[in-house]
């Protein structure tokens, strides 16, 4: 089989914000951005790879889940425990220095893991971890 990642879903709760942490914050291409019946999506992705992108959908997007389900979510995302993505760079630190200089929400700095892996976090407006790792 030949496979390759052409996108994931991550939920959002305001559309602007995250607009601007994608697109400013990131620097991430914005592919697609639709609203349809009172339903704002997003889809974004780095440049230089416009195989592969992040969808950002409201919690409440899918018309399956329950009222209790979309609680539960908007509670989890607000702790910060519902989603999340890694994302990969060849300068660690000086992805670093470029987003604590804006308005990211660091929460861990740039750190040589145990398990191998230098790394560092932050959340998106909407609280999902985003993971940066080194590669070498």
């Amino acid at each position: 089989m030949d496979l390759s990642i052409y996108n994931c879903f991550l939920p959002h709760d305001d559309h602007e914000a995250s607009l601007a942490f994608y697109r400013d914050t990131l620097g991430f291409e914005v592919r697609n951005d639709v609203e349809y019946g009172g339903v704002h999506w997003l889809t974004v992705g780095p440049p230089g790879q416009p195989q592969t992108s992040l969808v950002l959908t409201p919690p409440a997007a899918d018309p399956g889940v329950t009222e209790e389900e979309r609680r539960t979510v908007t509670e989890m995302m607000a702790k910060g425990t519902y989603a999340g993505i890694n994302l990969a760079t060849k300068d660690l630190d000086g992805t670093f220095e470029r987003l604590q200089a804006g308005d990211a929400e660091i929460v861990q700095e740039p750190t040589d893991q145990p398990w191998g892996v230098r790394d560092c976090a932050l959340r998106d407006p909407a609280g999902n971890m985003i993971r940066i790792f080194e590669v070498r």
